[in-house]
């Protein structure tokens, strides 16, 4: 070990089972350690033995308690040399007389190494960089003695300099840290440079070369930064004239609404404006250092008609941390530096035509420790004030990108449906999958891990491996725009499904265990939309069909190293696809069709142009003339083998 403290673990039950640790210093003469016994205690000269016991696995900790700092004039308790400590060290485990366990440490810790003494007052002047060059000598790399080629090293004596006096280094890594700079008229023309460089040239000393910092003292304007604020639409008698779908919220100091969200580099902005009408719901993750606290909740709103109105706020404190801390160091918990922090954000927004009549937050609030990392939880809903069911408030009624597709139950007691994809955690197995909706206009593809033994019955198998997939549509009916009511049946589509292999069918596969087939592993889900509109210009699309189908694999139980394993894992997939119906049918391709005078090749299958397409201008593989040559080429060797195989030419041959 090299540190203050070093663990172990001890596997077993610990019951009955006493921990020593006793010093071990080896013979003068033969290096041999003493043998250790079942008799000691949990301390032994500076060092101390901790035992945190388990169910069936205790933590053994070994730590030292004197000071690694280096010793000042008249100081004890500290350490004398740079190595400080140089020890061996045995542990043991013993129940009664009989020695279970022994562990062998060899202790080599050095002194901390930062400085504890009185800083001197004496600072190092930094030259100012528009006058001196920072570097005078940039090779001189080595404190306290010569750089060989380095001829400004003021180490290195003449004697020194003659052994590399010709091979210095030249240009400002060799001290030249003032050359003339290439547009300086004085200066000699530059390698290969146009006939016109310099056109002109700069008449000027080398104080104000471009190797410094600065050139110009005069006067100077102080750039302005834009704030993040907007102007509001002002109008004659009406400061605001209400929110759009997408506008900005703004608030009472002209600022945007801001609430955390993801950036494009995948890191979380602090400074991301929340638009109008359109929900999301994000994670960020921080640690206590970089946590930073968002707009404060006693902001207040502009509602879209130059009134403002304030923050219903709720406090609530989380319990169960499991669900935040995604990672946690193993830090003592008197050690650790723990702080009050936000753990989640809910924000309901009430609207009523295109103006904001309440805002409802609820703050969970949570202990975040030291060396934890939190995954912070927004949440936005846009509701309508006349809503009485939670539904959502749109001002386009179609589907925006990014928004979960509506599904119910139609003709059930409890009509509200669910249309999901898996969110596989951890190993990826099927049994600790999650659900995440299906997003309107985002294609996805997801799956998980499902356990299966080597003597599964097929039948089974595809029963089980069905109720998963299905597990992902709670749904009969899908709604045709966002909007759609429950009580009205117009405004949505039934699910066309495409049932999977029938399980009851009967498939011979002889004595074979592990081989299965027709297992619909993958499931289908193709979603047919088209605009149907525009609201304010915003388009309307809308979902007209969808359509349910499986793909049915082969399984086959996959051996490892061996076979002795009774488990394997059969991957179950889920995809979904949207396809766009275009408003107008496309312009079927002909096979030939002339247009005035020319052939337009692009919309045709056949193109009378692209006949001898290698020896045409279309083909841009190889310079044309080389495609002429070559074709020439062929042509000869097909006119001469055409020749040579008539009958006249063997009797003139013959001849």
């Amino acid at each position: 070990m090299s540190g203050p403290r070093v663990s172990s673990f001890f596997l077993g039950n610990s019951s009955g089972v006493n921990f020593f640790v006793i010093l071990s210093p080896g013979d003068e003469e033969t290096g041999k350690l003493q043998v250790a016994n079942c008799s000691g205690s949990k301390r032994a000269g500076d060092w101390n033995l901790d035992v945190t016991p388990g169910m069936n696995i205790s933590k053994v900790t070994v730590s030292l308690t004197r000071n690694l700092e280096l010793c000042l004039p008249n100081a004890t308790d500290c350490c004398p040399s740079p190595l400080c400590v140089l020890e061996t060290l045995q542990v043991s485990a013993c129940r009664g007389s009989v020695r279970l366990a022994q562990l062998l440490i060899q202790a080599e810790i050095f002194a901390n190494s930062s400085f504890a003494g009185n800083v001197s007052e004496n600072a190092t002047i930094i030259p100012n960089q528009a006058f001196q060059p920072l570097g005078s000598c940039p090779c001189n790399l080595t404190a306290g003695a010569c750089d060989v080629r380095c001829c400004c090293d003021l180490e290195c004596t003449p004697d020194l300099k003659q052994l590399f006096n010709g091979s210095c280094f030249t240009g400002v890594f060799g001290g030249d840290v003032n050359p003339p700079f290439d547009q300086l008229c004085s200066s000699q023309p530059m390698e290969y440079t146009p006939e016109w460089f310099p056109f002109l040239c700069v008449q000027s000393s080398l104080d104000n070369t471009p190797f410094l910092g600065y050139f110009y003292h005069g006067s100077t304007s102080t750039p302005k930064v834009p704030a993040f604020t907007i102007p509001l639409q002002t109008s004659p008698g009406r400061l605001f004239t209400g929110y759009r779908q997408g506008d900005p919220i703004i608030t009472e100091e002209n600022e945007y609404f801001t609430i955390p969200q993801p950036s494009l580099a995948g890191q979380c902005a602090g400074n991301a404006p929340v638009a109008h009408l359109q929900d999301f719901r994000v994670k960020c993750l921080t640690s206590l250092e970089s946590y930073k606290e968002g707009l404060p909740h006693h902001v207040r709103i502009n509602t879209g008609t130059a009134d403002f109105i304030q923050q219903n706020v709720t406090y609530r404190t989380i319990t169960d941390r499991g669900k935040f801390i995604t990672e946690s160091e193993n830090l003592h918990p008197a050690e650790a530096l723990c702080q009050n922090v936000t753990f989640a954000e809910h924000y309901t927004f009430i609207c009523k035509d295109k103006n904001i009549e309440h805002v409802n937050v609820t703050v969970f609030l949570g202990s975040l420790c030291d060396g934890e990392i939190l995954t912070q939880r927004f949440t936005v809903e846009f509701l309508s004030l006349k809503s009485t069911n939670g539904e959502e408030l749109l001002e386009n009624p179609g589907y925006q990108v990014g928004k979960p597709v509506r599904a119910a139950k139609i003709n059930a007691s409890d009509p509200l449906g669910t249309l999901n994809i898996w969110q596989p955690a951890g190993r990826g197995l099927c049994a600790s999958a999650t659900y995440t909706p299906v997003l309107f206009g985002v294609d996805s593809y997801s799956g998980c891990l499902l356990e299966v033994g080597i003597n599964e019955d097929c039948s089974l198998l595809r029963g089980n491996v069905t109720e998963k997939l299905n597990s992902l549509i709670q749904a009969t009916h899908i709604g045709k725009r966002d909007n759609s009511s429950y009580s009205d049946p117009d405004d949505w589509v039934e699910i066309i499904r495409l049932d999977p292999f029938n399980s009851d069918t009967n498939v011979s596969t002889g004595n074979l265990k592990g081989f299965c087939p027709d297992i619909p592993a993958n499931l289908n889900i193709h979603i047919m939309f088209a605009e149907v509109g525009a609201v304010q210009g915003i388009p309307q699309q809308q979902i007209l069909a969808v359509q349910i189908s499986y793909s049915t694999v082969l399984w086959q139980f996959q051996c490892g190293l061996s076979c002795g394993s009774s488990l394997s894992f059969l991957p179950i997939t889920a995809s979904v696809q949207f396809i766009k119906v275009p408003a107008q049918p496309p312009v079927r391709k002909i096979r030939y069709h002339r247009i005035y005078v020319e052939f337009d090749c692009s919309q045709n299958e056949v193109c009378l142009q692209q006949l001898l397409y290698p020896l045409t201008r279309f083909y841009t593989g190889e310079p044309y003339s080389q495609c002429l040559a070559k074709g020439l080429l062929l042509a000869f060797l097909v006119l001469l083998a055409v020749i040579m195989s008539n009958p006249w030419f063997s009797k003139l041959w013959k001849r």
